[in-house]
């Protein structure tokens, strides 16, 4: 069974940067698309990035092209968001999902991923 482990939220001041990072258990992790979701108060969960199950192709949604950066390390089974320049608006808890089949493109549905995160708070101020 695998499981991801979100780490690296935490409390910053607006334009401050963090690094979110995501282990997966288990031998499966480097076959299959990762992404990043984000739920704000009182908010459905949405779609922020998303990386291919190689590294190859990455996506950002428009709120947050230009600022956030997905990446993997297949080696150590560890999907990363650096996140720069940050806003209150980008307030959430922040959860890493794993997609449902292999060897796919970047996945931007909730629908799409099985294997989620217990999340990790990031609180932007102002």
């Amino acid at each position: 069974q695998v499981q991801l482990v979100e780490s690296g939220g935490g409390l910053v001041q607006a334009g401050d940067s963090l690094r979110l990072s995501c282990a997966a258990s288990g031998r499966t992790f480097s076959t299959y698309a990762m992404g990043w979701f984000r739920q704000a108060p009182g908010k459905e969960r949405e779609f922020v990035s998303g990386i291919s199950w190689d590294g190859s192709t990455t996506y950002c949604v428009a709120a947050v092209k230009g600022r956030f950066t997905i990446s993997r390390d297949n080696a150590k089974n560890t999907v990363y968001l650096q996140m720069n320049s940050l806003k209150p608006e980008d307030t959430a808890v922040y959860y890493c999902a794993r997609a449902s089949a292999e060897f796919t493109t970047t996945r931007r549905n909730e629908y799409e991923y099985r294997v989620w995160g217990q999340g990790t708070q990031v609180t932007v101020s102002s």
